[in-house]
């Protein structure tokens, strides 16, 4: 019996920034449903890789995903009046990257991706870490 198809979003917590991730994941990849795991501001949590309860917290869920719905698609999401993460469009993306790389390192089985919200919450890809 299939479930559906599932990809994964580690994304703000900020409400204004579930609905276009979804859309645009469900859109993009042809999935069917996404995970949301959010955090306030998650991008520089990730980025520094230096919160232990953090990143083990992050992980926990980002398996339950990936072994349990079969996700294969991992996005880390930034955007624009981030509350948890007040820095700018360039510092985010530069976060974003990094959070990547730290993702990459987990050795996951998917695939990741970065994506931008701009101020009318418009999705943009930020950046695919080096296989």
């Amino acid at each position: 019996m299939s479930h559906g198809k599932f990809a994964t979003a580690i994304n703000c917590m900020d409400g204004r920034a579930q609905l276009p991730v979804i859309e645009y994941l469900k859109k993009k990849l042809g999935v069917d449903y996404v995970d949301m795991i959010t955090e306030p501001g998650p991008v520089k949590a990730l980025a520094e890789n230096a919160d232990k309860g953090f990143l083990d917290s992050v992980k926990k869920r980002i398996f339950v995903s990936v072994d349990k719905h079969h996700s294969r698609h991992i996005a880390v999401v930034g955007h624009h009046d981030c509350a948890g993460n007040p820095a700018g469009e360039a510092e985010q993306r530069r976060q974003i990257g990094e959070s990547l790389a730290v993702l990459r390192s987990w050795d996951l089985g998917a695939e990741l991706q970065g994506l931008w919200l701009d101020e009318n919450w418009r999705v943009e890809p930020v950046a695919k870490p080096p296989r």
